[in-house]
């Protein structure tokens, strides 16, 4: 195994593009949980918006189109979830799995005429000055777009959900419906919204997948991304900068197992392949141990307005 062929500078920054589409999935799944919802239909959010925004990037020769049209569709099928659970009342869990079973058949079906075409390419955005830092620029400053706009997510959500009305709302909703409901407040209007959010940024975590981290169209090409986002949020402790850690920690082991394949490590394949998962959840797992704050207490529960 040959040690030196692995660039310290560029295992960082490549770590930043493995973790994104993870980071904006979670983040997503972070928000509808906090608002007492249990979506396990992620992964076939994350398809389903890497397949459309692939598709429409490449009919209209523009990524930006794609990632929204990836927001849309995720968010498409989570309004499908919402509507079903949150109106319908049907279970939490068995509706998550089914819309799962979904997106990944229907991203089959739209994706085969997409198969061993190249996506337009997203350009980096190159920040003036910074990106010429020795060390720190090649690593912070010279990504894509959408590296930055899931960190501003990020910040986004975690300042909204201390700091606004809004966000006080949600986590009250979440915490306990009843008394959510008792106070006035529109329970599923407001899982609804939540629900809708989750899933447009499944949706981008998915575009990210078929249009930088990999630019092209892989029936399956999620391979767990969106359970991997699902126990993120939970061993995070549904906070949002323990979030963004096990993003980028997963993103970090993913990028260093390849290069330990590259490099020719006398480790088997199946091993590294895992690593990614193993890491990531073992140390998500010590993190949650040793917090405070434990899963909203409305969580998967079904509101009814009489109650």
């Amino acid at each position: 195994m040959d040690l030196g062929q692995i660039d310290p500078i560029l295992l960082l920054a490549s770590l930043m593009v493995a973790a994104t589409p993870i980071l904006l999935a979670a983040t997503g799944e972070m928000v509808v949980e906090k608002s007492g919802v249990l979506n396990l239909g992620v992964e076939g959010m994350m398809i389903t918006g890497a397949v459309v925004g692939f598709a429409v990037a490449v009919n209209s020769g523009s990524p930006a189109a794609g990632f929204v049209a990836a927001a849309l569709a995720g968010a498409g099928l989570a309004l499908l979830f919402g509507l079903i659970t949150q109106v319908l009342k049907s279970n939490q869990v068995a509706t998550g799995l089914g819309l799962t079973l979904f997106g990944l058949g229907l991203s089959s079906l739209i994706g085969k005429p997409y198969e061993g075409i190249k996506a337009p390419s997203l350009g980096k955005l190159d920040i003036p000055l910074l990106a010429d830092i020795p060390v720190l620029g090649p690593i912070l400053f010279r990504h894509d777009p959408m590296v930055y706009i899931s960190l501003l997510i990020v910040l986004g959500v975690w300042a909204g959900l201390k700091y606004t009305r809004a966000g006080l709302v949600l986590r009250a909703v979440g915490e306990n419906h009843t008394a959510a409901h008792a106070l006035g407040y529109k329970v599923i209007r407001v899982r609804l919204a939540a629900i809708l959010f989750g899933g447009a940024m499944a949706g981008m975590g998915g575009a990210y997948l078929s249009l930088v981290r990999v630019p092209t169209w892989v029936e399956g090409m999620t391979a767990g991304a969106g359970w991997i986002a699902l126990a993120i949020v939970v061993f995070a402790s549904w906070r949002a900068g323990r979030v963004l850690l096990g993003a980028y920690l997963f993103g970090g082991v993913s990028v260093l197992q390849l290069n330990l394949q590259a490099a020719g490590a006398a480790i088997p394949v199946e091993y590294l392949s895992m690593s990614p998962y193993l890491v990531t959840i073992l140390v998500l797992v010590v993190i949650s141990l040793r917090g405070k704050h434990g899963a909203p207490g409305s969580l998967g529960r079904v509101f009814h307005a009489t109650t």
